[in-house]
């Protein structure tokens, strides 16, 4: 609250003027200046203690001064009288101007007319809304906005305050809102303190006693700290303090420069000169240090509590200098394992917290905690400090989820001419963060004028803190400290430096002209092209070397982010919104707007070299191929963007995509990319073991999700979601961040995919895709555990579509569990049991190798399912081989218990077999080999040459397990040494090393079409959450409170099984029929009939076939679950069905009967005596009812 406003009675313009501060004592006393006699109460009545130093500076710390006065100026640099300038004119100032400038703009200041505080309702500005600017400038008002048809309301996962006109929570409280129990030894203390110092000599005796008395009362340090201290490391401080005036003195500058830390084991002390309002980027950089060593690090019981006070007096000698000092705190917590959902203050707090903090304090921190632990971002309120300009800015979040966002937010702060005087950081055991920090103006100069005044700068600081949560410490972090860039110009660049280090297209003209010469419909020479791209990619343009490029045009961000934010920025209420306009929205009225035109003349004439124009083009392609995004959203906790993926080369990735996502994060980047509209796939987490292997798993990350999302689309013949995957890659220093990650992916991938409709919480976003979106994921690597999740949280912000986002959730969700019921492996196991039944192989003679172990899903249930010899399994562990072969119930033991081969009873094994664990070295094997290294040994394992395996089955592996480079070691004169191999593992083996094996004899059935069970299932156990209404849908298809299954639900989980190996059996037969009478490789005959079928799916959709609604339900009827036609009916499906997904069923069954019937190469009339065929089947069925009415007739 702004206090005292008065309106000015001179008529300037409506503005107004502040009457001089009014500070009141406990007893409402005031003095006639206006000043309180009870000078306890206030940072700028602190006693002044005169403090020894050179003769120059003694008399700014004379005794004679006039206290009086001292307190008057002080009270006077935060309380100019202010009038009114245009916010925009603050825009044009709001960054740090030159040096040289700063007199130039005095001087332009000096005639400008006063400044005016705004007022709780902002001034409306004449201009219509539909009115474009004279540079071409056009603000989006919410209804000019493209809108999305059907988007349903998204509740916020972050709680920002909203602040509406007239209305503000004002704290009634002075001070801290923190009361350190007073130490009843602290005049023992500093006599002890005092008689050490004396001994050591340091400081001359006449200066001991003024140098601790200025430690101890006029720092603003509490008891708590003298009461932790030791006397000996008292003195010590105080010793560094002096030595740094000593120093000072010394130095040419005469510059004070105080340094000092001390870690202890259980706290920590650091204190520094600070300028207030200015981000130091050298230095001792101590706040970044305390967010690295303490906050980023807590977790449980093993947090730490900050606290940190600016010195209410200036430094000696230095007018713009005081003392900032940082207190860390192990914390000590009554209860260490609440439960995470606990929120009751006096059981989860810390112990100093609950005997320092003011009841008013815990009143606040018990709301925060109780919005925090239901939200999955940051909780972000705002307290007004009466008869006083501070604000209070409280933050709270889950422990982990935002890494330097301490240090982060005093750049945040200074760069909108704020500084803080307390910051306190409070841990709680349930695992939340508390950051409660007090802002206040900088004292008017000439070099604070371009800021706007706080109470319009809070509420753009409490907003942008949103964005700083997302990445509290991006790579552009120096611009923005120095004030060169804002925060959402150097987050922009932050994202788009990501998105170049995927995309920029460096191959170059030979790599054009040599997939010219090759077959891109060849998955061997599409798979070639592919690893050459990886090679060139990684020889020319490093992430590092990108980002040097854009640090070194700052001008160039800027005119860029500006475009990008007048496609993308909304006023929500134009120039009436609740919030006084944001800098962004400025920016575009004061800046000078680019047309993609003069973008490109611009960066051609700024940059050296051929290769800082490739990186800053790549700005422009981004900007255009931004369809929506997230960024503006008020609330978010991840930056998404949902990406036109026309800009991708066809040369390089030449089966076009549908739809593209990209996701940014400190802890992770993901995308999640589809080939169809209507499109399903899973989301895995990729860890990375060191920076070496994130730098790896990082340049192959879309190209990796790419070629996973093009095996499902080839994996999805059968049902009629097209293909899709989304990848996340975990930061290299944030490998344990599996669930935030997750949950901020699929957060903010909402937020692009959900209406908002909570004004100020989540605004309306520019979109313009126009059409709405439905994503169908899945669980995959690193996210089985997390789907539940996923849906519940759905459904909470409102997804009209929970139920089928994503599959493989809990039964007591209506989810069907792959592992549970071994979807996955039913379709493996058809195409190993096709090859015995094919073959005449008796299948517990059969000798097994088997990657994938029994702690896996596909893996356990192979096992399960399996009667083999199983005489190799590799797994997490290491390597379990016995050639007399592993005992099967010892196999079945450990595939139940979901447990690694390091649990197998090695009693079991004959005298020929052993165990390689990956972390043991120097193991002697029984035919006298030594392995120096478990973990090669396990990775190179599937490689070893002989031939005591008869059926290969990888059930799990990274990709390219076996590539063209290490599959000579399987081929011995010519010949296969393994004769069959189901790739159950998807990429597991390269197409160019499948064909090959193929070559020399091997009977070989890829990922494609061995690994489609899951799919299968999922796609199942979509079509019966859109099938059913809610009520239905929870009485038929979860599983209850006491573990009992709706019947309907065992019986349609068989039905799911029988259709998963239906469509194995099918597919098995026709890659067998067509190499046994074609002669081509079947790895290739895989590809070839999913192309096949996928094309024929998508010409059948669009056909006139779908018109003709006999046909239609005829077939409908045929490749719906019987159940489910049963249970609801066809009429009642075909009505909540969406029908773009009933034309996919109907074009995917027709086309997959077709295929797996005449092949990949049908003949010219093949098609048309297929439908002549169902058409007549169909008459039939019809003449027959005919004929059954007639004769009930």
């Amino acid at each position: 609250m702004v206090p005292d406003l008065q309106p000015s009675g001179n008529g300037g313009g409506g503005g107004v003027e502040i009457e001089r501060c009014r500070f009141f004592d406990t007893s409402g006393s005031v003095n006639g200046n206006g000043i309180s006699h009870n000078l306890r109460q206030h940072n700028s009545a602190t006693k002044v203690i005169p403090r020894p130093f050179p003769a120059q500076n003694s008399n700014s710390f004379s005794r004679h001064h006039s206290f009086q006065e001292q307190l008057i100026n002080n009270c006077a640099a935060y309380w100019q009288p202010l009038k009114a300038i245009p916010l925009a004119s603050y825009y044009k100032l709001h960054r740090v101007p030159s040096l040289d400038s700063l007199e130039a703009m005095a001087e332009e200041r000096n005639d400008a007319q006063p400044i005016e505080l705004p007022q709780s309702e902002p001034k409306v500005i004449e201009e219509p809304q539909d009115k474009v600017a004279q540079d071409g400038v056009h603000n989006k008002i919410l209804e000019q906005v493209v809108r999305t048809p059907g988007r349903l309301p998204s509740p916020q996962p972050t709680h920002l305050t909203v602040p509406a006109p007239g209305q503000h929570r004002v704290l009634h409280e002075e001070g801290s809102g923190y009361v350190a129990p007073k130490f009843e030894g602290k005049e023992l203390q500093m006599d002890q303190v005092m008689d050490q110092i004396e001994e050591k000599g340091f400081i001359p005796p006449e200066f001991v006693e003024p140098e601790t008395n200025w430690f101890y009362n006029e720092l603003g340090i509490d008891d708590m700290y003298f009461q932790t201290e030791t006397v000996p490391a008292i003195v010590n401080h105080i010793l560094s303090l002096y030595a740094g005036k000593v120093a000072a003195y010394a130095r040419d500058d005469g510059r004070l420069e105080i340094r000092l830390d001390k870690e202890a084991a259980d706290h920590a002390v650091y204190i520094d000169t600070s300028k207030p309002g200015v981000s130091v980027i050298d230095g001792p950089r101590y706040e970044q240090r305390i967010d690295e060593k303490y906050i980023n690090a807590s977790t449980g019981d093993c947090s730490y509590r900050v606290e940190s006070f600016r010195s209410a007096s200036h430094l000696p000698g230095e007018k713009d200098q005081r003392l900032r000092c940082y207190f860390v705190y192990k914390c000590q917590f009554g209860n260490s394992n609440p439960g995470l959902e606990e929120t009751n203050l006096d059981i989860i707090g810390e112990k100093r917290f609950l005997q320092k903090a003011t009841q008013n304090t815990k009143e606040i921190y018990q709301q925060v905690m109780n919005h925090v632990v239901t939200r999955t971002g940051p909780v972000i309120e705002m307290f007004e400090m009466e008869s006083s300009r501070e604000k209070r800015l409280v933050i709270a979040y889950r422990q982990g989820s935002a890494m330097g966002l301490f240090s982060a937010l005093s750049d945040l702060y200074h760069y909108y001419g704020a500084t803080s005087s307390r910051k306190y950081v409070e841990q709680f055991s349930n695992g939340i963060t508390i950051m409660s920090i007090y802002l206040r103006p900088l004292p008017q100069s000439a070099a604070t004028m371009r800021h706007p005044p706080i109470e319009a700068s809070i509420h753009q600081i409490m907003k942008e803190v949103s964005l700083l949560y997302c990445i509290p410490q991006n790579k552009f972090q120096g611009h923005f400290a120095s004030g060169r860039l804002s925060l959402q110009e150097t987050i922009y660049a932050h994202c788009v430096w990501v998105f170049v280090g995927h995309f920029l297209n460096r191959l170059g003209s030979e790599y054009t002209s040599l997939a010219s010469l090759l077959d891109p419909s060849n998955s061997a020479h599409a798979e070639m092209l592919s690893k050459i791209k990886r090679r060139l990619r990684t020889e020319t343009f490093t992430s590092d070397y990108i980002l040097e490029i854009i640090n070194k045009y700052p001008d160039l961000i800027r005119s860029l982010y500006l475009a990008f934010a007048n496609t993308h920025y909304v006023q929500t209420r134009g120039e009436q919104d609740d919030f006084i306009p944001t800098l962004s929205y400025l920016r575009l009225k004061v800046d000078p707007l680019l047309d993609d035109g003069q973008l490109k003349d611009k960066i051609s004439k700024a940059v050296v070299n051929e290769h800082d124009e490739m990186v800053m083009t790549a700005f422009r392609v981004f900007n255009s191929s931004v369809l929506k995004t997230n960024f503006y959203t008020p609330t978010k906790v991840a930056l998404s963007f949902r990406l036109n993926p026309n800009f991708l080369p066809g040369v390089e990735y030449p089966q076009p995509l549908f739809g593209m996502f990209l996701v940014i994060s400190s802890e992770f980047r993901g995308f999640h990319l589809r080939f169809r509209d209507i499109a399903r796939g899973g989301i895995r987490i990729v860890k990375s073991r060191n920076r070496e292997a994130y730098s790896i798993n990082a340049r192959s990350l879309f190209d990796e999700n790419y070629n996973l999302a093009n095996t499902q689309q080839r994996k999805n013949k059968d049902i009629p979601e097209g293909g899709s995957k989304g990848v996340i890659l975990l930061d290299v220093h944030h490998q344990d961040k599996v669930k935030v990650a997750f949950e901020k992916y699929i957060d903010s991938i909402l937020d692009l995919l959900l209406k908002p409709t909570s004004p100020g919480i989540k605004d309306p976003i520019v979109d313009l895709h126009g059409q709405e979106e439905i994503l169908f994921m899945g669980p995959d690597e690193n996210t089985a555990d997390l789907v539940n999740w996923a849906t519940e949280h759905a459904r909470k912000r409102g997804a009209p579509w929970w139920k089928s986002f994503f599959t493989g959730k809990s039964p007591s969700l209506g989810g069907i569990p792959h592992d549970a019921y071994g979807m996955t492996t039913l379709s493996v196991r058809e195409y190993v049991l096709g090859i015995y039944r094919k073959l005449g192989l008796d299948e517990k003679a059969v000798r097994k190798l088997q990657t994938g172990g029994p702690d896996g899903d596909l893996g356990s249930n192979e096992i399960l399912l399996g009667n083999e010899k199983y005489t190799a399994i590799v797994d997490g562990a290491g390597v379990i081989e016995d050639p007399d072969g592993l005992d099967h119930s010892e196999l079945v033991r450990l595939a139940k218990k979901r447990s690694m081969i390091s649990e197998y009873d090695t009693s079991k094994l004959s005298t020929a077999g052993y165990r390689v664990l990956v972390d043991e070295a120097n193991v002697a094997l029984p035919s006298g080999e030594v392995v120096n290294n478990g973990m090669i040994f396990r990775n190179t394992f599937h490689l070893r040459g002989g031939k005591q395996f008869d059926v290969f089955v990888p059930c799990g592996g990274r990709p390219e397990s076996i590539d063209l480079s290490s599959v000579h070691k399987l081929i011995v004169d010519g010949k296969s040494t393994i004769p069959y191999i189901v790739e159950g593992a998807n990429l597991f083996i390269t197409q160019d090393a499948k064909l090959r094996l193929e070559k020399a004899g091997c009977i070989l059935y890829k990922d494609a079409s061995a690994n489609k069970g899951g799919v299968t299932s999922s796609s199942l156990e979509v079509l019966a959450s859109l099938s059913f209404d809610d009520k239905s849908f929870e009485e038929n298809m979860c599983i209850r409170e006491d573990g009992t299954a709706p019947p309907f639900y065992n019986a349609y989980v068989r039905e799911v099984q029988d259709t998963i190996k239906r469509n194995a059996a099918l597919e098995f037969e026709a890659i067998w029929r067509e190499h046994q009478q074609s002669g081509i490789a079947r790895s290739t005959l895989s590809d070839t009939l999913s192309v096949a079928i996928t094309n024929l799916d998508e010409e059948l959709q669009k056909s006139e076939l779908w018109a003709n609604v006999e046909l239609r339900e005829s077939v409908l009827e045929d490749a719906l679950p019987k159940l489910l036609l049963d249970k609801i009916g066809l009429e009642t499906i075909i009505q909540r069905v969406p029908e773009n997904y009933l034309r996919a069923i109907f074009g995917s069954y027709l086309a997959s009967r077709f295929v797996y019937e005449h092949g990949s190469s049908p003949g010219q009339f093949a098609f048309f005596d297929f439908m002549s065929k169902r058409m007549a089947r169909l008459n039939g069925r019809q003449e027959a009812v005919v004929g059954m009415n007639g004769v009930g007739a």
